[in-house]
């Protein structure tokens, strides 16, 4: 299998570790730690992280400005280090880079009942600090937009499928997919019927139930120190309802824990502590949770090729997401029989 730290290596092999770049941010550098596609760079002015962007610049004063607008009341997020000329970013033999300060921590264990409940919490503050903000980025205002989202992803399934029939000689990855492809469309399908049959677009124009969504909270973006959630890495945040963020966040608890329900539970009450959902919502995470994330991901970056993997990783990483169709179909019932009501 192809190793993780070998497409890290891959992946951080572009970077150019200049002194003439950290000197635009008026840093010296002692050392230089690789951390998966990023660097620790230990300097004269404390330990920051050294991030290479790929994403164009409106998208990274986008995650600026929000991140400004979260911490007027909530300061456990990342924070920018200003280049000479007081950008978050400078450019560098064609690329971009971006320098922010090292939050000194441990990565969040969601197996630790302690972690979990600080983590949830956290991510209540988050979105309560976060409530308001306002973008003229259009590309990342999602309110409203998840139907319509969900059925385009049901005509890229079908391309995928189109695709894995036309091989002459399939893949395992291809047969794996096309034994499950039906299932899974329904899913979608069904996820769409919740969501149409839910207060979706009532709650979408109420501006207090939309904040920043963060979009990646796995276990590696939550710091924890001194008992306190950090957030990092807000590469893919978007501004959308509560209850997204909600969803992916569950949804990277609950599945490596045969999608226990009880996790899913203890996430939502730690929320309630700090910030507030009504059955509405629970509604609409209900119909958002109900969309085969997974399966739908690992197909896209197999067929567009957007992942640069050997076979047999992609093929390890589907088994593995269908393998938990039972658990994920028991956790969905429950899910709608203990936590809406």
């Amino acid at each position: 299998m192809l190793d993780g730290r070998y497409r890290d290596k891959k992946y951080l092999s572009k970077y150019d570790l200049s002194v003439g770049l950290f000197d635009n941010f008026n840093l010296k550098v002692n050392d230089i730690i690789p951390l998966r596609h990023v660097y620790i760079i230990i300097t004269d002015k404390g330990d920051k992280i050294l991030k290479r962007i790929d994403y164009s610049l409106d998208n990274l004063e986008f995650i600026n400005s929000a991140i400004k607008y979260i911490r007027r009341s909530f300061g456990r997020v990342l924070d920018f280090v200003s280049t000479k000329d007081n950008k978050v970013y400078t450019k560098w033999k064609n690329e971009i880079y971006c320098v922010m300060d090292l939050v000194q921590g441990r990565e969040c264990d969601f197996s630790n009942p302690i972690d979990l409940s600080i983590a949830s919490k956290g991510l209540g503050e988050l979105h309560k600090a976060s409530k308001g903000f306002k973008s003229s980025l259009s590309s990342k205002l999602m309110a409203g937009k998840t139907i319509d989202l969900f059925e385009k992803r049901i005509e890229e399934m079908k391309i995928f499928k189109s695709i894995a029939d036309l091989h002459e000689f399939k893949t395992e990855f291809d047969k794996v997919f096309l034994e499950n492809i039906e299932y899974y469309l329904n899913e979608i399908k069904e996820s769409i019927k919740i969501l149409e049959n839910s207060h979706y677009n009532e709650l979408c124009l109420e501006e207090d139930k939309i904040v920043v969504c963060h979009h990646d909270l796995a276990y590696h973006n939550i710091i924890v120190k001194n008992e306190e959630a950090y957030f990092i890495d807000f590469d893919y945040c978007i501004v959308d309802l509560k209850v997204h963020d909600l969803c992916n966040f569950i949804s990277k608890v609950i599945k490596n824990f045969a999608f226990d329900i009880e996790k899913a539970d203890s996430v939502l009450h730690d929320y309630y502590t700090v910030n507030s959902l009504d059955n509405r919502e629970l509604e609409v995470l209900y119909g958002m949770l109900y969309f085969p994330e997974d399966f739908y991901s690992i197909a896209r970056d197999y067929y567009t090729k957007r992942k640069d993997w050997e076979e047999e990783v992609f093929l390890d990483r589907l088994m593995k997401k269908v393998s938990f169709k039972e658990d994920r179909s028991e956790f969905l019932k429950e899910f709608k029989e203990k936590i809406i009501n």
